[in-house]
């Protein structure tokens, strides 16, 4: 899915293209905005985005085997929420309709006599 499917799909909730471009562009916009500041992005039930550092070292060109020097490097790591993974990974089914990553009901707690 790209983003103009994401769109699209957000268009059909709301009714409005228009609106739905602004919605989507505007989350995307924010979360990039906070990685990039160096926040840590957590949408609960989708994942997390966190800003990671690789320290400066040195590497060896396979070609001619010298020693090659590789600066610091930042970079995004993903990590998917527990519910979103059981969905891929098929331990849990997909529902029919309504929100996939949302939390299940809380199971009523009985009656104390």
């Amino acid at each position: 899915m790209n983003k103009a499917q994401l769109i699209q799909v957000v268009a059909k909730a709301t009714g409005n293209r228009a609106q739905a471009t602004l919605a989507v562009e505007t989350v995307l916009d924010a979360m990039v905005r906070a990685v990039t500041a160096g926040e840590v992005v957590s949408v609960t039930g989708f994942g997390s985005l966190t800003p990671e550092m690789r320290p400066a070292r040195t590497a060896r060109n396979p070609q001619t085997g010298e020693p090659v020097h590789v600066g610091e490097l930042r970079f995004v790591k993903f990590r998917p929420g527990a519910r979103f993974q059981a969905l891929v990974a098929g331990r849990r089914a997909m529902p029919e309709s309504g929100n996939c990553i949302q939390k299940d009901p809380k199971t009523p707690k009985a009656a104390r006599p």
